[in-house]
């Protein structure tokens, strides 16, 4: 993943960012989920059902109707985002497509139904009597709650997590029949809402697609969720959903994750880099490919051959554990576009006194750092050099989570660059990630300088501290 990828996100965000935006207050309601670890606040989010029961039964094969009749679950779910939370951001500058959509479902197709400029709360109440649906993008940039649910999520999965809430009034439908390329997680916060699910036309979707009426067939799942019930469904999977009568508004979350994760993405980030690293030590891949072969039309079987001979010896050296893997660009993706950690909030600036070479020291927020080896030839006539780079989130926008280029002129961390050291402080790193507490002296570096300037720069960054 060289870059971020706008338009492969469009279902998990609108393209562009917003301005800095007054948050809406937090609520008091106390919350049924475990958020003490990524781990438990997962469990608690799909229970009864048991995490390993959900990968190996659920997890990009089928959907799962969880029914809540707890209302204290409810009452959570309804205190994430409802109607009233987005009058009053209205006074925020929202703006249309930015952050918001008005949207509804004619003859099987999307209208949008967008104004230019900002929002106004009259608006808003006026599309909803009009039966049109309100998306209100990436909530999470103003709900402290939902900060802090979906970086729990996003350390989880190990991958980023976006976000959508849509209002729909009664007897009306947002959204015609499609399916998206992300794994979904739908939280009921306000109302009812039916739910129709079809199987998909091509199983774990790589994109979205609107699908017509007359190819989807009839529905495999068809029921109501109510305030607390959760639903998940693959990617792929093609939905539909509209509020029933006798319901003033329903109000539901998506949660959507997994989106350009899959195996055929990682190949295609690492297989370059390993080639390119294997080419350097053997000459057969150095050796020029037969005249003409660009001007053929298709390969010969010889050509075919030699291909399948390369494919098969990096596949066994993987096998071996003799050449390196690593999806550095993916890595430096999903770090530098995630959400900071919740707790930064209540933690400003450095914590803790500076590291001696007499300390304990740990490192903090391991889920939120990545350590890759990078190249760089800063002339075409000079070797090209290697160094090991430490890319972490603790400086990423929580405004700007998910929504593409920064605005405003506003600055983040240099993501590009990382902290850099010399390729001899790999280990070091390593190490340092893998204790839970680590004497200053006892890091992998020859001389106490090194060690000492290598505890101060992580944390100077605020990814370590002193015991």
């Amino acid at each position: 993943m060289p870059k971020k990828r706008q338009v492969g996100r469009r279902n998990m965000a609108e393209e562009a960012s917003p301005s800095k935006q007054s948050r809406v207050t937090s609520s008091q309601t106390r919350s049924p989920l475990g958020l003490q670890s990524p781990e438990s606040l997962f469990e608690s989010l799909i229970q009864p059902v048991g995490t390993e029961q959900f990968f190996a039964e659920y997890w990009e094969k089928k959907p799962l109707h969880l029914q809540r009749s707890d209302p204290a679950v409810a009452s959570y779910y309804q205190s994430l985002f409802q109607l009233a939370d987005l009058q009053s951001l209205c006074s925020q500058g929202l703006q249309f497509y930015r952050d918001i959509n008005i949207v509804r479902c004619v003859n099987g197709k999307k209208k949008v139904l967008n104004k230019e400029g900002y929002v106004k709360n009259g608006s808003l109440i006026s599309n909803l009597k009009h039966k049109a649906s309100i998306q209100f993008h990436q909530p999470q940039r103003f709900k402290d709650e939902l900060w802090r649910i979906m970086e729990k999520l996003e350390s989880f999965f190990g991958a980023l997590v976006g976000s959508n809430v849509y209002i729909t009034p009664e007897q009306s439908q947002g959204l015609p029949p499609h399916y998206d390329d992300v794994e979904v997680f739908i939280l009921q916060l306000e109302g009812e809402k039916r739910w129709r699910l079809y199987n998909p036309t091509i199983p774990l979707a790589a994109e979205y697609n609107v699908e017509s009426v007359d190819r989807i067939g009839s529905p495999t799942h068809d029921f109501i969720l109510k305030t607390g019930d959760l639903l998940y469904f693959p990617r792929g999977t093609i939905h539909q959903a509209e509020t029933p009568a006798g319901v003033p508004h329903s109000t539901h979350l998506t949660l959507s994750t997994y989106q350009r994760m899959s195996w055929g993405d990682l190949l295609s980030d690492a297989f370059p880099v390993m080639l390119f690293d294997r080419s350097r030590t053997e000459v057969s891949l150095r050796e020029g490919m037969p005249r003409r072969l660009l001007l053929a039309n298709g390969s010969d079987v010889n050509t075919n051959r030699r291909l399948a001979a390369i494919l098969r010896a990096v596949a066994d050296d993987l096998e071996e554990e003799v050449q390196k893997f690593s999806p550095t660009h993916m890595k430096k993706d999903f770090i530098s576009n995630r959400l900071p950690p919740y707790c930064l909030q209540q933690l400003p600036g450095l914590s803790g006194r500076m590291p001696a070479l007499e300390d304990t020291v740990f490192l903090q927020f391991k889920d939120h750092m990545v350590i890759t080896v990078e190249s760089c030839q800063q002339n075409t006539d000079e070797a090209t050099e290697q160094f090991v780079c430490v890319f972490h989130s603790l400086k990423n926008s929580r405004e700007n989570h998910m929504m593409g280029e920064i605005c405003d002129g506003e600055q983040q961390w240099d993501h590009s660059a990382g902290l850099r050291f010399s390729l001899s402080h790999i280990q070091a790193l390593r190490q340092l990630l893998q204790s839970e507490q680590l004497p200053v002296r006892q890091i992998q570096l020859p001389e106490d300088q090194d060690k000492l300037s290598l505890s101060l720069a992580l944390w100077s960054e605020g990814l370590l501290q002193v015991l």
